[in-house]
């Protein structure tokens, strides 16, 4: 059943969602967090949707956990969330495993849980004046939800530490600069340049092709050279037998936009 504090939509081949409680910059509820994940995993099974978008409503892409969660969960009256995995028990983790893109349209302040939800993202588009806070140090917190593992990968060592140690406010031009932001946009072109990406890649490339390579690059995380490259060459024969590499050929000697098969076949 939905909610109205997270909405969705599907504009051409991007399926957007979006955090619906402006007047709070869209701070978590559980029940939000669990119907990102439902309304994600909906578009993710849906051939027509090559990518998805998270963003917030208003001024402000998320604040992170609301304040009553925060109190609840400090008190100990959080409800259990069930028998979980620790992967699991991270915030958004699952938008790794999903076999789509998705871009967060980062258009106002993303603090704690908003920064993991945006550093969990594959891709971050900042708009012009937004920011990002990691905000742990200062509730007495730790590096939580997987921000320990994945930010040094995204910006280096000394860089994440920064950023965890001092929960300063990061713009989107440092975001930017040390990689963290992946494109910048004025705030009324924020979406626009997100639908601009998906839909070229959309017209352009095989959808299976970049599943099978988000899959890689998160699973050679944690492996050696070796181990990637032998993983690496059953991916290029399956590749290889699949009527996509055919298509992208046969697009490319007769000069003309491939047509490749939708993602899930």
């Amino acid at each position: 059943m939905s909610i109205p504090e997270v909405g969705y939509e599907r504009r051409g081949a991007l399926g957007v969602i979006r955090l619906q409680r402006p007047d709070a910059l869209n701070a978590l509820t559980m029940p939000m967090i669990g119907e990102v994940e439902r309304l994600a995993r909906t578009a993710e099974a849906d051939p027509e949707v090559f990518a998805i978008c998270i963003t917030g409503e208003g001024r402000g892409f998320c604040a992170g956990l609301d304040m009553s969660v925060l109190a609840d969960h400090a008190a100990g009256r959080a409800p259990s969330a069930g028998p979980r995995t620790p992967r699991q028990a991270m915030m958004f983790s699952f938008l790794a495993d999903l076999g789509k893109p998705v871009i967060a349209a980062v258009n106002g302040v993303a603090a704690g849980g908003g920064f993991v939800l945006a550093m969990m993202s594959d891709l971050r588009f900042m708009a012009e004046g937004a920011s990002l806070i990691t905000v742990f140090s200062k509730r007495g917190l730790v590096a939580e939800h997987g921000t320990s593992y994945i930010l040094p990968r995204l910006v280096g060592l000394s860089r994440a530490l920064d950023l965890l140690w001092s929960s300063r406010r990061v713009d989107a031009a440092e975001a930017w600069r040390i990689g963290l932001a992946d494109r910048i946009a004025p705030p009324e072109d924020l979406m626009a340049v997100v639908e601009a990406y998906v839909a070229e890649m959309a017209a352009t490339v095989s959808p299976r092709a970049v599943a099978v390579m988000k899959a890689q690059v998160h699973a050679h995380l944690g492996k050696t050279f070796d181990g990637a490259a032998d993983e690496t060459l059953t991916d290029m024969a399956e590749a290889l037998a699949h009527p996509d590499a055919t298509e992208g050929a046969a697009s490319f000697v007769q000069r003309r936009p491939p047509n490749f098969a939708k993602w899930p076949e």
